[in-house]
């Protein structure tokens, strides 16, 4: 069960090959008082995840529930999704021509259990220097809309990206090796691929 309606997080596990189900979790996403970004993704994945597995307490099939949330970090700021074109200005501004972290959180649990596996993911990504009218220009696509960071790496997004270190599938929104480990060790995938 992937308690997420992310396309991108549905588009890393049909590329893995994945069978699941899609319910979309209502967790509260307000960052809380001296969290910290890392703090921030766990508590939210693991949240999300626990919310599910308690409306699936009574399913006989007892299915696994998957949970992520991804934020971009500069300068120790959490960068969510932009507010609008002008908040998405300032953020591409931030992250031109400089190093920023992309951390997901991930948390794997079973149907009722209060509790699961849970990890944060970081990948460093470097962005070309741009100019106010390419970072204009890139906004107008609409692209970067609903993605932390206001952009995304799977799409026109590449072009300002000139360096990641790390898992490519982590900028997306899943670390697609780290998740392929933790339904393993749930038992839900017994082999794989």
């Amino acid at each position: 069960m992937l308690a997420s309606a992310s396309p991108r997080r549905k588009d890393i596990l049909e590329q893995l090959g994945l069978t699941f189900r899609v319910i979309p979790s209502g967790f509260d996403e307000t960052l809380l008082p001296g969290e910290t970004p890392e703090q921030h993704v766990e508590r939210l994945a693991r949240g999300k995840a626990a919310e599910i597995a308690r409306r699936l307490a009574d399913d006989p099939e007892r299915p696994c529930v998957l949970a992520a949330d991804t934020v971009v970090v500069i300068d120790r700021l959490i960068l969510g999704k932009p507010a609008d074109d002008d908040d998405a200005l300032r953020m591409l501004g931030l992250l031109a021509g400089r190093v920023h972290r992309v951390l997901t959180g991930f948390a794997v649990t079973s149907a009722g259990a209060i509790s699961g596996e849970s990890a944060v993911i970081a990948t460093d990504v470097t962005f070309r220097p741009l100019a106010a009218d390419d970072l204009r220009a890139y906004i107008a696509s609409g692209e970067g809309r609903d993605k932390a960071g206001s952009y995304a790496i799977q799409g026109l997004g590449a072009g300002l990206v000139s360096q990641i270190d790390g898992s490519y599938t982590n900028v997306v929104g899943l670390p697609a090796v780290e998740t392929v480990d933790a339904l393993k060790r749930a038992g839900v995938l017994v082999r794989w691929p």
